[in-house]
């Protein structure tokens, strides 16, 4: 069953094309991943799923149900954790969270209760009476998705939920995120993280400049794309790049620095090694990182 089903969907900024026609759905109690490099589209598509940003075209339903008729019902079943810190600093931790409730017309008493079972899940309950001004970022990012939770949404929007956190708070989240899968939440996440898509996402498309590049299972498009292994060379010369160019490798030459995409490349790393080069050549497993910038490329974005 299809939670989420986007057909189509546009949105320009004068002749900017932010989001061109994607298409894509979210299966039931899948992770699903939404990657990109900054200006790609992804949080002006996000931004549109919660009807916070209006469409040009294209075709959104949730839960079988049309957002244009049904926004309220649609509103009421989904949570949204943001990029940005929309935390209430007058407020404590725990009336942060009983607040936000009483918008899903819950009532104080379960308001209360729901809000006490999220704090002892994301290990905030000894920080319930603190003022959020006192809180580090880490602390901040897990509640917000708390928050996120506490109408007991069937589909959570995370929008880069982990920016900026040092080790131990990503760590946590994702063990947190994880349990959430378990139970059979559908998630939505950006990131800029590959190892977070790589350990949650279940699928995941790699949009840019407003446009889908691919779409599937993350290992799957690894090995396709990319191969299941990568030999790394630094400072190469004239003779590594002569070995290479008799082997017909896939190449990617950024001139300090030569990736070679493999299907199987101990032997060829054992022969590299030996007759041409012992230093500086490394081989290793393919990742999501590889498959990312060979489609999005390796410039920097404005």
């Amino acid at each position: 069953m299809s939670i989420l089903k986007v057909d189509s969907l546009r949105k320009a900024y004068g002749t900017l094309n932010a989001v061109d026609g994607i298409s894509f759905a979210v299966q039931s109690g899948e992770c699903f991943g939404l990657l990109g490099p900054n200006g790609a589209g992804k949080t002006t598509t996000i931004r549109m799923l919660y009807g916070y940003t209006p469409r040009d075209a294209g075709r959104l339903e949730l839960f079988g149900l049309d957002i244009d008729v049904h926004l309220r019902e649609i509103k009421r079943r989904i949570g949204i954790c943001q990029q940005e810190d929309s935390l209430d600093p007058d407020l404590t931790v725990r009336d942060n969270l009983v607040g936000y409730a009483r918008y899903f017309a819950i009532s104080r008493q379960e308001a209360q209760r729901r809000a006490d079972e999220l704090l002892d899940f994301f290990a905030l309950q000894g920080r319930a009476k603190d003022k959020i001004l006192v809180l580090s970022g880490g602390l901040k990012r897990r509640l917000m998705l708390a928050r996120a939770l506490v109408n007991q949404p069937e589909f959570l929007i995370l929008d880069e939920p982990t920016t900026g956190l040092d080790p131990q708070s990503r760590q946590l989240l994702w063990e947190k995120l994880n349990e959430l899968k378990k139970q059979g939440l559908t998630i939505l996440l950006t990131t800029h993280y590959m190892e977070e898509a790589e350990r949650l996402c279940d699928r995941l498309v790699i949009v840019d400049h407003g446009q889908i590049l691919v779409e599937g299972k993350p290992r799957e498009l690894v090995r396709e794309h990319v191969g299941h292994t990568v030999l790394e060379i630094a400072d190469p010369d004239q003779q590594v790049r002569d070995f290479l160019a008799r082997e017909a490798c896939r190449v990617e030459d950024l001139d300090r620095r030569m990736l070679v995409y493999l299907d199987d490349g101990d032997e060829l790393f054992l022969r590299l090694t030996r007759d041409v080069r012992t230093e500086g050549c490394m081989l290793r497993p393919a990742g999501l990182e590889d498959l990312f910038l060979k489609l999005t490329g390796r410039e920097l974005r404005e």
